[in-house]
């Protein structure tokens, strides 16, 4: 049975979590410490059992790579088909995720996690593949090798000599519902390689000489091993969580040590240090910052400098909060499954272990199954102790008015004492006690108990004494001493809370802040302010530019420089990846800490930490919280800048698409223009005595409609040209509309044959002031679509009328109009509507269109009619 009742937060935490699991898919992965021990086999071997049970398996994708005992238990499953995928002019097959999602099956087996796809898929990887498919809640069994987890990617490169690059999540293990290691003793495997059932026979023979040495196996083999191990290690604690277990599971070797500002946890740590490393174990330094203690700014460095210590022999260091700290300590154990505790005793007088109790004895008492460890040590409290007189932080004034008040209280107390009885004047002196205790101050406290209980028995108790009156101040001087103590302890702890909670609220706003900024000199701004606000220092961000030198960003980049040297150990820190400065090991000599800025690609700045108090060392808390706060700044700027880089590969693709369509519509339509030109030229040559008047003058039309159209083409081009390059001189004049409409009417009389022309044009409009030139282009190119897609026999309706101090013109067809989808790209350069039919055309009009209407500081759209056709607008400043 549970030792205790489970924690109901934590329960509930459980409780909220598995049922978000719930609506997910379940994920298993096969762990090798390499190619050919079996992932793959014994996945499939395990699926034949469910098939059996009645479970609805089917095959996402699993390479057999010519293994004939894996094509033989393919045959047991349907498999489904693989997309066919065109690159560099190869047909390739991936996994068809969308297959997969439509199947809907029971369980899915896909081989290889690791996979990098094939450039074009929705994702990149085979991982993303299996979340998106746990996320529709589909159950996955894959297979992975230990090589490919990112965050062993360093350490398998050091071992192998060969970088990794198909890497997958650590939240791909965290989010795996079972992890099964597939082991095979290295020499199996080299044997297994040998016989060809790994690679083929020249592949396996480059495979022993690099990857596949026997040293490497073995390394890999423990890796994937301690995975496995730490998976069962967390499951182990988060089920002695969720049951309330508090007796310790020896499943795991796990050291504590205590530490504190005596020169003794020195000794401590390193004892620490040297047992872990025996017995291969995780150790905690773990310090308890209590009311009760309330220690000098020096003692707090010192304890600073020994977890610093801690963290630089392998320890994860910690610095708890709490009022009773032997049970701080031995929850934290619980919590941690701690099975083995370091703690120090001081060597002290008799007298004071009588009167006060031993931390190392109250650490025994409430060990339970913990073994505890009590190193001695002769510890010189003198030198603490003159220390602290003179660090005495405690002000006289807080005295004074100690003294006051309880001068107050006893003149309030001696004008109504003889209207209150005296044993309810304690109440006052009670009161008097608080007030100064309000303070949070342990000796002002103390002195107002002492005092009130002099100056009561002085003026208020009655002589000769009785055998009462001794007990009543007694118990006064306890009970005032009680709240005294209580209300300073109260205090502390408020102000610590409301510490936690400021600097819990401003890293919420950062975290808002960051996710909704973009810029990275506003990025580096709102960082610095929060920087500023919970750590009490002078923050500076520095990134380096295109010359790959570091500077400082943001809005102190034009008021603050760094000194040669100040600039050299940020420079150390940018090409090391490692802190440097204040309270660190490296140029400790230093008045700020610098500490690296790591991005998805490496280091890609320095953040200078600069306390407004001097040489004021950040606690070990304080650094772990500003290394998260630094990847969270280092992300916001890497995310910031993939964006800007996606945006420019996107622009320069939207460029090269837009030249290749260019290229491809001029010289279609250069060619059939051409062509066209060439044969009418030669019949007219070959032909000329045959060809009768009439012909001839057709032929000759011919030729000059196709030279029109290559000399719009061109002019066109230029035009777009012109518009990009540089700013278009407008040679502005006033003219009547209604004279350049019947202008372009008449130019396009060939254009526009036997359709009827109509004219909606007010009298009385106002002449406008626009480059008559330009705008004739305009109604040239929108009459010439309004003619192009509407039927011969319908007519083409021109207005202009006065609307909003804007002289506004329309040109109305009958015909197929504009697809919705497309209103608002009609305008774009090169785009065709999806209702041209023929190929000829650039798609550069209603651009150029556009940039001249937009140069008249007007505007132009497009409508569709209700009962058929398209209406163009544009419109014109008065």
């Amino acid at each position: 049975m549970p030792a205790e009742r489970p924690d109901p937060e934590k329960l509930l935490q459980r409780v909220q979590e598995e049922e978000k699991a719930a609506l997910q898919g379940k994920l298993k992965i096969y762990l090798g410490a390499a190619p050919g021990v079996g992932k793959t086999y014994t996945m499939l071997q395990d699926a034949i059992e469910k098939l059996a049970q009645g479970l609805d398996i089917v095959i996402g994708v699993v390479e057999s790579h010519g293994r004939k005992e894996i094509e033989s238990l393919l045959n047991h499953f349907e498999i489904l088909p693989l997309k066919k995928v065109e690159y560099r002019g190869k047909e390739l097959h991936e996994f068809d995720l969308d297959a997969a999602l439509q199947r809907q099956a029971g369980l899915i087996l896909i081989d290889e996690m690791a996979h990098t796809n094939i450039p074009g898929l929705r994702h990149q990887k085979r991982w993303q593949d299996i979340k998106e498919l746990l996320d529709c809640g589909l159950d996955v069994t894959t297979t992975l090798n230990v090589q490919h987890i990112e965050s062993l990617n360093d350490i398998i490169e050091q071992i192998t000599g060969i970088a990794v690059k198909e890497t997958i999540p650590n939240s791909m293990l965290e989010i795996a519902h079972t992890i099964e290691l597939v082991d095979l003793p290295p020499e199996d495997l080299l044997k297994r390689l040998q016989e060809g059932k790994v690679y083929y026979a020249r592949q396996a023979e480059l495979a022993q000489e690099s990857f596949f040495r026997k040293g490497n196996l073995i390394a890999l083999r423990e890796l994937a091993l301690r995975i496995t191990a730490e998976r069962v290690g967390t499951q182990v604690l988060h089920y002695r969580h969720d049951q309330g277990i508090k007796r310790i599971w020896p499943t795991k070797e796990k050291i504590l040590v205590c530490v504190g500002h005596h020169a003794g946890s020195a000794r401590l740590i390193r004892a620490a240090k040297r047992m872990a490393a025996n017995l291969q174990a995780e150790w905690f330094a773990v310090h308890i910052d209590s009311p009760q203690l309330n220690p000098s700014k020096e003692k707090r460095a010192v304890t600073i400098q020994h977890l610093s210590l801690a963290e630089r022999l392998g320890a994860q260091s910690l610095i708890l909060s709490g009022f009773d700290i032997v049970n701080e300590i031995m929850n934290f154990a619980h919590e941690k499954n701690i099975t083995q505790i370091i703690v120090g005793k001081e060597i002290r007088s008799r007298w004071r272990n009588l009167f006060f109790r031993s931390l190392p004895d109250e650490i025994v008492r409430h060990s339970g199954e913990i073994d505890v460890y009590i190193m001695t040590s002769d510890i010189n409290r003198n030198k603490y102790k003159k220390k602290d007189k003179k660090s005495l932080t405690t002000p006289w004034k807080t005295y004074l008015f100690s003294i006051t008040v309880m001068a107050i209280i006893t003149g309030i107390s001696l004008l109504v004492q003889s209207y209150i009885n005296h044993a309810n004047l304690i109440m006052l002196y009670l009161l008097g006690s608080v007030i100064v205790a309000l303070f949070g101050e342990i000796g002002p406290s103390t002195l107002a108990s002492l005092l009130s209980v002099t100056v009561y028995g002085l003026f208020f108790v009655s002589h000769p004494f009785t055998i009462q009156q001794p007990i009543i101040l007694a118990v006064m001087l306890l009970l005032s001493q009680f709240i005294g103590y209580l209300t300073v302890f109260t205090r502390r702890q408020v102000d610590a809370s409301r510490l936690a909670q400021q600097r819990l609220g401003t890293l919420y706003t950062l975290s808002h802040q960051l996710a909704s900024i973009r810029g990275v000199n506003k990025l580096v701004e709102s960082a610095t302010d929060y920087l500023t606000d919970i750590f009490e220092s002078e923050p500076l961000i520095l990134i380096v530019n295109d010359n790959n030198k570091l500077v400082i960003q943001g809005k102190n980049s034009l008021k603050q420089a760094l000194s040669e040297q100040e600039q050299a150990v940020a420079q150390w820190v940018y090409d090391m990846g490692q802190r440097a400065g204040l309270g660190a090991d490296t140029l400790s000599s230093s008045d700020a800490l610098y500490l690296p800025l790591i991005a998805s690609e490496g280091t890609i700045g320095v953040l200078r930490i600069k306390p407004l108090v001097e040489k004021s060392i950040l606690s070990p808390d304080q650094i772990h919280l500003l290394e998260a706060c630094a990847n969270q700044i280092a992300l916001a700027i890497d995310v910031d800048r993939l964006q800007d880089k996606r945006k420019n590969t996107e622009l320069a693709r939207e460029r090269r698409r837009a030249r290749n369509t260019l290229l491809q519509s001029v010289s279609h339509d250069l060619r059939v223009s051409l062509v066209i030109l060439m044969g009418t030229a030669s019949s007219l040559m070959h032909n000329e005595k045959k060809t009768a008047s009439t012909n001839i003058a057709k032929l000759a039309d011919r030729i000059y409609l196709e030279s029109e159209q290559l000399g719009h083409l061109i002019s066109n081009l230029l035009q777009l040209t012109h518009f990009e390059t540089e700013t278009p001189e407008l040679k502005k004049e006033w003219h009547s509309l209604k004279d350049i409409i019947i202008i372009v009417i008449d130019i396009s009389r060939k254009k526009i044959g036997k359709k009827e022309i109509n004219l909606s044009i007010k009298d009385g409009l106002p002449n406008v002031f626009v480059d008559v030139g330009m705008i004739r282009e305009v109604l040239l190119n929108l009459l010439d679509n309004a003619i192009k897609f509407s039927p011969i026999e319908t007519p083409v309706l021109i207005s202009s009328y006065l609307e909003g101090g804007f002289l506004l013109v329309s040109i109305e067809d009958q015909g197929i109009g504009v697809v919705p989808e497309e209103i608002n790209k009609l305008f774009e350069k090169f785009y065709r509507g999806q209702m041209i039919t023929t190929q000829r055309g650039v798609g550069l009009g209603l651009s150029i269109c556009r940039m001249i209407i937009e140069a008249h500081a007007g505007k132009i759209w497009a409508e569709n009619k209700g009962n058929g056709g398209a209406i163009f607008y544009f419109s014109l400043p008065l």
